[in-house]
């Protein structure tokens, strides 16, 4: 992969519960020379995640953290930033991770932490955002790219992508629409902050021209 004007490639660790679909997506954008970074590890809280698979099929170290191995909340948290910052990461993306992260996480990595939730936030937060959208009637759903703060599904808003709901629709097809989506908007999310091009201001995020 060639460096753009001098840049090395940004550090990025990735924590993820499940499958790592999002976390597939990031590394086929970087191998494909549109995102300038490297996944320096990539965490679960399920030793059996299929995205520590997948990690370790492209040479990422995968590092298992079940949180019953931890006294508590805190020491959990504590080994997932030794985790992180022995590994350099810069940017910490969350790919399916299941689990709210405290303060303390959030201090050490300020406005360094990013999520992809399946709706288009401030609606549909937490769990089954898909089932939510169905349930309640909704015409269009999508998918959100936000940082991270200490509420579910809180974070100030990077990107947003629009899906229609069909009549037809089922949790199932709904899904795969919008995660269709969430793959191109997560490494476009993630290459705009690597060029420095993000700005917050207040609850606002700017997207500055290149």
């Amino acid at each position: 992969m060639r460096e753009e004007r001098g840049r090395k490639p940004v550090r990025l660790g990735v924590l993820a519960s499940g499958r790592g679909s999002n976390l597939q997506a990031i590394i086929d954008a970087i191998e494909a020379g549109r995102l300038l970074a490297q996944v320096v590890v990539v965490i679960s809280d399920k030793p059996r995640a299929q995205a520590l698979e997948r990690a370790k099929r492209h040479g990422i170290p995968a590092v298992s953290l079940p949180v019953d191995h931890f006294s508590n909340r805190a020491d959990h948290e504590a080994a997932l930033v030794r985790s992180l910052q022995g590994h350099n990461v810069e940017l910490v993306l969350l790919a399916g991770y299941m689990r709210l992260l405290g303060r303390g996480f959030l201090h050490i990595f300020q406005q360094r932490v990013m999520n992809i939730h399946p709706s288009l936030l401030p609606a549909f937060p937490g769990l089954e955002a898909q089932r939510q959208a169905l349930e309640y009637g909704a015409k269009v759903a999508g998918c959100t790219v936000h940082f991270v703060d200490e509420g579910m599904d809180q974070g100030p808003i990077i990107l947003q992508a629009a899906v229609p709901v069909l009549d037809s629709d089922t949790v199932g097809s709904l899904s795969e629409r919008i995660l269709a989506e969430e793959h191109r908007i997560y490494p476009e999310a993630i290459r705009l902050w690597t060029e420095g091009r993000l700005r917050l201001e207040g609850r606002r995020v700017r997207s500055l021209p290149d």
